[in-house]
């Protein structure tokens, strides 16, 4: 008899050993991260197809930093919010620009880079200026869902504005000559530029400042506190600065050198 039940009580004990503590479990549950891998070298894919990038980085080094794993859900830029505001998502870092009016439906972490809206123009533009594109007859583009849209939407009245789903698509119409101008950020503008020198020209100076910063679901204030807490951290062991020198350092130098100031 005593043989029984000693039997069933280290049958007992090993049963608890494989099951977590509920503390252990919610320390492990993975940190779901959504962004849209289609904005090198922010959120894009190796060779292999695996996540990589500036955000893919910092989503991994924030998970770890709360000590849970991390999983990166790709999505259309225009879907990330809706994603978040459902439970699909817990943060979005995507490169996504802290607006009043997104700040209605989701809240926001500290903003964690500063950047702006600028000009792709195509080579024989005149323009000097985005309210010099405000006519009849001049044809802008912009990507759908981005504050280059919602710009366009609510300023640009006389002007013809091209809303399209893929960066590339809007910077071929500028690249051809069929749009005038292209509104995006000014990191990308620069870039697409420096691709398209022969066909584009650019306005680098932002007429319109902006900051990046995470996405949080509202309410969710205990995970909101605790991305602030990484953010300053992680720019106070200068985690940012190693980030830019990764996979920005040739811009980073371009940058110091036209005298513009750097978003990161």
């Amino acid at each position: 008899m005593k043989l029984v039940v000693r039997a069933i009580l280290a049958a007992a004990a090993a049963l608890l050993c494989l099951v977590p503590s509920v503390g252990a479990a919610e320390k492990a549950k993975p940190l779901i991260v959504g962004m849209e891998l289609a904005y090198p070298p922010f959120e894009m894919t190796d060779p292999s197809g695996k996540p990589t990038g500036i955000s893919v980085d910092l989503a991994s080094d924030l998970a770890q930093a709360l000590g849970r794993p991390v999983v990166i859900e790709n999505m259309a830029f225009d879907g990330l919010i809706p994603a978040l505001k459902t439970g699909k998502v817990d943060l979005v870092i995507s490169s996504m620009t802290a607006t009043a009016e997104r700040a209605k439906s989701i809240d926001f972490s500290d903003p964690y880079i500063a950047t702006g809206l600028c000009l792709l123009l195509k080579k024989d533009s005149m323009a000097k200026g985005v309210a010099d594109l405000d006519k009849p007859g001049v044809k802008v583009a912009v990507k759908k869902g981005t504050t280059g849209h919602l710009y366009a939407t609510v300023h640009l009245k006389q002007a013809e504005v091209l809303v399209l789903d893929k960066e590339s698509a809007a910077v071929l119409e500028v690249s051809q000559g069929k749009a005038d101008a292209f509104i995006y950020d000014q990191m990308s503008t620069y870039q697409n530029w420096q691709r398209n020198q022969e066909t584009t020209k650019a306005i680098l100076d932002p007429f319109q400042k902006e900051s990046w910063a995470v996405g949080i679901r509202k309410g969710n204030d205990e995970l909101r506190a605790q991305v602030n807490v990484f953010l300053k951290d992680y720019r106070a062991k200068g985690g940012f600065e190693r980030l830019g020198d990764r996979y920005l350092k040739a811009m980073k130098d371009e940058f110091k050198r036209m005298g513009s100031a750097f978003f990161m």
